[in-house]
């Protein structure tokens, strides 16, 4: 008899190469397959919702692995936390029904970037933003995001080369505002939060780095229209640097099964989407 059980995870992801595993390097899906092989003494490899880049963070990962241990949800994310380092925690636990696919399983992913361009450097928060030196026109930023939302082909916002056959995709809000936290953070900080039915590879870090053309002052909101309708990368701006985006919450159709994956196919289970 097997199980599946899924989890909800945050990490910071400073000391990860990314959520994949890689040989020789560390990723947060082997040190969870570690704590995984600690706690029941079986060799799996965690499937997870979104396949975050080297650097990124999570607050709401989903991840589903199948079991042969009788151990309960609850007891599981104990036991995971006992073994985990002190940058990934298990925030929840459930079991789910066979063929739990979190790829699939994934309707809608929300994502945050944080940019600070206080006139101080950051010292606490280093490691979870953007740091740029000129204050950013939020307003102008903001007007220029109201382009994306909707059904669109995001090819110009794509790594190249890709190998999804479609980069149409749907943004259902995308918001720009100054962060106004009672915290260091207050008044020192740029906030991008989106939230979609999907994203390509690197989509929302080129997309920040696209609004941080406009709030600088170098292009126009109206740019970003053209930016859209280009469908080619090198029209729309940078990539963003990995250590601002943090993967805030992923919505998940738990009725959502397919076929198990094969244990060949397994290491495969992260999607190439924004990472």
């Amino acid at each position: 008899m097997t199980r599946s059980i899924c989890l909800t995870l945050a990490y910071e992801g400073t000391r990860y190469c990314g959520w994949q595993v890689q040989p020789g390097r560390n990723t947060v899906q082997g040190t969870l397959a570690e704590a995984i092989r600690g706690v029941s003494g079986e060799s799996i490899l965690p499937a997870g919702s979104s396949r975050t880049d080297s650097g990124v963070h999570a607050l709401g990962q989903i991840v589903a692995f199948t079991t042969s241990s009788d151990l309960a949800p609850d007891v599981w994310v104990r036991a995971l936390n006992a073994k985990l380092p002190a940058d990934v925690a298990v925030l929840a636990g459930r079991e789910v029904p066979a063929g739990f696919d979190p790829t699939r399983a994934a309707v809608r992913k929300r994502y945050r970037y944080r940019i600070h361009d206080a006139a101080w450097r950051p010292v606490l928060q280093r490691h979870l933003v953007w740091r740029f030196k000129s204050r950013l026109d939020v307003a102008a930023m903001q007007e220029a995001a109201e382009t994306l939302v909707g059904e669109h082909d995001f090819t110009s916002f794509e790594t190249v080369p890709s190998q999804r056959l479609s980069k149409v995709r749907t943004i259902h809000s995308l918001s720009v505002f100054r962060h106004s936290g009672h915290d260091d953070a207050a008044d020192a900080e740029v906030w991008v939060e989106v939230e979609g039915n999907g994203f390509l590879y690197n989509m929302v870090r080129i997309i920040v780095g696209s609004l941080m053309m406009v709030g600088s002052g170098r292009r126009r909101p109206e740019w970003m229209r053209e930016v859209l309708a280009a469908r080619s990368r090198p029209v729309a701006g940078p990539t963003a640097p990995p250590e601002g985006l943090v993967l805030v919450s992923i919505d998940v159709d738990f009725t959502r099964v397919t076929p198990p994956l094969r244990p060949a196919t397994a290491a495969a289970a992260g999607t190439t989407e924004e990472t």
